[in-house]
């Protein structure tokens, strides 16, 4: 694992931008001395950690704790923003990575964050920008985008089934006689382990596919029926349900 330091160790955060092309990605890496929140302006990014997978829509972030190995890739050309925060400020802040949903408000303190230089004071009004930014980022609501990964082997092989063909519609039962264990414990390893049950990793796992999709411009009647709905309704209903907006709405944006 390639380990990197940042600069924002004295200052409660530092700011960068990249703009990347789509099927860039960065190894394995981590920020021992801050956590990261991730925000791309435009584009869509997956960040995979040894946890997980979390897939970053626009009007979306991801949260990083310090020390926390991770890998991104570009689902499609994207104006990445990063604030870099220091551990002692990140102790207030979530202790896992997690999808947040950017406010306006917030979206407009990142913008400005990119043109405060390091070595700003606390009294000054770049340091009261970066102040309000992170009371902003303490209410952030968290957001049905993360596909957590159970450590049991037997559990995981389901899960990676599932990613790789999350129109799978294999039951609950059907999985336990194949691993020879009863539906009911199986049941309760995979929410001990994942913190969801079968049925909402399933529905999440379908979800970040359909985003992934999505993001690389496919029709969403096609995405729809790839993934096993009944109607393009019945997949547009789903995805409302869960971020808030249209399929439709999301290509938009993510374009």
């Amino acid at each position: 694992m390639n380990v990197h330091d940042s600069d924002a160790g004295i200052l409660p955060v530092i700011a960068k931008s990249r703009n990347l092309p789509s099927g860039a990605s960065s190894p394995r890496h981590s920020h021992p001395m801050t956590a990261q929140l991730l925000y791309a302006v435009e584009g869509v990014m997956v960040v995979s950690t040894e946890a997980g997978e979390w897939i970053v829509p626009p009007t979306r972030a991801i949260w990083v704790p310090c020390g926390t190995g991770h890998c991104s890739r570009m689902l499609t050309a994207v104006r990445l923003r990063t604030l870099h925060i220091s551990a002692e400020v990140a102790r207030t802040l979530p202790d896992k990575p997690c999808v947040l949903a950017v406010t306006p408000l917030l979206r407009e303190l990142i913008l400005a964050a990119m043109d405060i230089q390091p070595g700003y004071s606390a009294e000054s009004r770049d340091g009261r920008v970066m102040a309000l930014l992170l009371d902003e980022i303490h209410r952030l609501p968290s957001l049905p985008l993360a596909l957590p990964l159970p450590a049991s082997p037997d559990l995981r092989e389901v899960c990676e089934r599932l990613r790789e063909t999350p129109e799978d519609t294999t039951s609950v039962e059907e999985w336990a006689r194949r691993l020879t264990i009863d539906p009911r414990t199986l049941q309760r390893r995979f929410a001990r382990e994942t913190g969801l049950s079968c049925a909402r990793w399933r529905r999440q796992a379908r979800l970040i596919a359909a985003l992934e999709q999505l993001a690389l411009g496919r029709r969403v009647i096609d995405v729809a029926l790839d993934l096993g709905y009944e109607s393009p309704t019945a997949f547009s209903a789903m995805f409302k349900r869960e971020l808030g907006s249209s399929p439709s709405d999301f290509k938009k944006g993510a374009g």
